[in-house]
């Protein structure tokens, strides 16, 4: 890339090990693949450019599935294969193409295996579309007791647990329904860093002095609606049917949701056990030097979360004319009880972390990204 990136200084706080001669921070694109040519990620089968994001790796499904009784960790003494020959019920051949049935529990080895050096660790997280179906998926690995975590150095299998909430989806090998970020160190910024940031790149659409940070910066829910013609959300159906994760663009809206239209009162009632579309009120923008990660809102002050957390790659919500910013899609669901929420409330936070360097590529339509300019959208699978 010729456009060059301008760090914001950090606060000697924010270094994992201020001694280390190595930087903290995430791993960009061309450096994932430095690790596919090392190796330290492999498969049976060539991992393809498109599956490099800026800031991440997706993440394919293998041959097989297996439905289990529940889900489990395996613990740091097991690996997941022997937790699956005890608890499994029976396995699924995905090479063709199967149906996961909603409300079932999933365990599939992914192709893609991991050697990694000592001093790289990695996260994983939903893809955007996966999410939007309410597919609840996590990451696990042998002998760990953390979802959804690679611990430094480690080298081995990585499972995949699935488990469709709303609806039920056809899989098939090659699937990619979750994403891997990896990390050297721990590049955690301040609140002091983070108002930094604001002040400088504003990552988040808030008013100057009007910015909510506190372990992250808070992003809030949009229930007046704008030019959208009045509808604020979406309530998925139940027993709709069945989706195909890799068909895009196939299916009418209406037949699996429903519309939530904007009222005078700016709040809705989320009921127990559904499952909700809505957007931020604040647009997102994330510098090509950075990634980001929302992090579901703090249940104590509320009984609904933001579903599934999200990664957001750099060049989220930025254009040439610079940084203007998209809405964040919000999969809300409440629990333990129905719970009322309003124009403005807060559901979610960005953490922010630096780049090690800046990417080959940024999120955009230039690289196949389905978000870029989405306002309140649901997954690419259904019609515009």
């Amino acid at each position: 890339m010729s456009q060059s990136a301008t760090p914001i200084a950090l606060a000697q706080d924010d270094q994992a090990d201020p001694g280390h001669a190595r930087p903290a921070g995430i791993l960009p694109d061309h450096m994932i693949r430095d690790l596919i040519d090392l190796e330290a990620i492999r498969a049976p089968s060539l991992i393809r450019d498109k599956q490099l994001q800026p800031a991440s790796l997706d993440l394919r499904l293998g041959p097989k599935a297996y439905r289990v009784q529940a889900s489990f960790l395996p613990s740091p003494k097991d690996r997941v294969i022997d937790k699956i020959e005890r608890y499994g019920l029976y396995d699924m051949d995905l090479t063709e193409g199967a149906v996961l049935e909603r409300g079932c529990v999933y365990i599939v080895p992914l192709l893609e295996t991991l050697a990694l050096p000592d001093d790289i660790s990695g996260a994983t997280n939903p893809k955007s579309s996966t999410g939007r179906l309410d597919i609840f998926t996590r990451m696990i690995t042998d002998h760990t007791n953390e979802f959804d975590r690679v611990r430094p150095g480690y080298a081995g299998q990585l499972y995949a647990e699935i488990s469709p909430r709303t609806f039920s989806i056809k899989v098939r090998e090659g699937t990619t329904l979750s994403q891997l970020r990896l990390r050297r160190g721990e590049p955690v910024y301040s609140d002091q860093t983070l108002q930094l940031l604001q002040e400088q790149r504003r990552v988040v659409g808030a008013e100057p002095g009007e910015e909510n940070i506190a372990r992250g910066i808070a992003i809030s829910i949009d229930l007046a609606g704008d030019e959208s013609g009045g509808i604020i959300g979406y309530k998925a159906k139940r027993d709709a049917g069945v989706i195909d994760y890799d068909v895009p663009g196939e299916y009418e809206p209406l037949d699996f949701w429903e519309p939530i239209h904007a009222s005078d009162k700016k709040a809705i009632v989320l009921n127990l056990d559904d499952f909700y579309i809505l957007a931020s009120k604040e647009a997102i923008s994330i510098p090509e030097d950075h990634a980001a990660e929302m992090v579901a809102y703090d249940t104590l002050v509320g009984e609904f979360r933001v579903h599934y957390a999200g990664f957001f790659d750099p060049g989220f919500g930025r254009t040439e004319l610079g940084a203007e910013g998209t809405r964040a899609v919000l999969e809300v669901r409440p629990h333990e009880v129905p719970f009322m929420v309003e124009d403005g409330q807060v559901v979610g936070r960005l953490l922010f972390e630096p780049l090690l360097s800046l990417p080959d590529r940024l999120y955009g339509t230039d690289i196949g990204s389905s978000y870029q300019r989405q306002g309140l959208a649901l997954s690419k699978h259904f019609k515009r």
